[in-house]
């Protein structure tokens, strides 16, 4: 009998009625089914190989005069200053004549040992993420760039492009010349394809807010104003390039981890 009065249960009998048996701890009496071993140990090969590769951004741009291209190399640098993520450049197919470039005095890109490959439509679904670049033909991209978009038809059928993260930079010739409609009107691209549109919004801090010097840039993501063909970016607008390279790499990081891929999401 104990202290209170009442009959204390002995720890090491069972009570009536019930068996050793029925009271044994299945977590530490009981063993262990192989079963539940491999299920706890077991990796999702598609997260374990998330975590190993190296995280693609494709920056795929038409650059006429040379504008362009500078701002894609500048974001190639962001990208790649994201552990994990590396940026690769590509340029999209001229379609006017050599005849007619050499008219227009577009520097010469063959032969150069530094020359940015070309791409084909079907290999944007190797890439984590796309950033697009393109100068501005009356307010929205220069007809070569749309050509390459026109070249999607088959991805789309497919929808493989389907919640890849994409975003835009551009170039203008003036201040007025397109720097947020060019972008702005690109974003149809974008929507029957699925893709993610990602703006760099007001993340560059100060920079998007500077009014001291002519800038190109917005929201929407880097710019440059060529004016005459002649002017170089200014520091500004290449550290707006550079930032628009880090974000997003960052984007592609968030996107790529599992909790993203889980199914019914239509990432995975």
């Amino acid at each position: 009998m104990g202290k209170g009065g009442g009959c204390v249960p002995s720890k090491n009998r069972p009570p009536k009625g019930v068996s050793d048996q029925d009271l044994q701890n299945p977590e530490s009496d009981g063993p262990v089914s192989d079963q539940n071993q491999t299920q706890t140990t077991q990796t999702n090969p598609i997260d374990h190989a998330i975590a190993q590769r190296q995280l693609r951004v494709f920056i795929v741009f038409y650059s006429m005069y040379g504008h362009v291209e500078v701002l894609a190399r500048r974001i190639k640098k962001g990208v790649d200053s994201i552990d994990g993520v590396e940026g690769f450049l590509y340029r999209v197919p001229e379609t006017l004549s050599s005849e007619v470039l050499e008219q227009m005095k577009v520097p010469k890109k063959d032969g150069n040992a530094d020359e940015v490959p070309v791409i084909l439509a079907e290999r944007l679904v190797e890439a984590d993420g796309l950033l697009f670049g393109f100068p501005t033909r009356y307010g929205s991209m220069a007809a070569q760039m749309k050509a390459f978009f026109d070249s999607t038809g088959q991805l789309w059928r497919e929808q493989r492009l389907a919640g890849v993260p994409a975003g835009f930079f551009v170039s203008t010739g003036t201040q007025g010349g397109g720097q947020e409609t060019t972008a702005w009107t690109a974003i149809t691209q974008l929507a029957h394809h699925g893709m993610l549109y990602v703006p760099i919004g007001y993340t560059f801090g100060a920079g998007m807010f500077e009014m001291d010097s002519l800038r190109g840039g917005s929201p929407y993501g880097a710019g440059v104003l060529s004016g005459d063909c002649t002017r170089k970016p200014s520091e500004t607008e290449l550290a707006l390039a550079e930032h628009q390279g880090k974000y997003m790499a960052g984007i592609v990081k968030r996107f790529a981890q599992p909790s993203f891929r889980a199914p019914g999401l239509g990432l995975d």
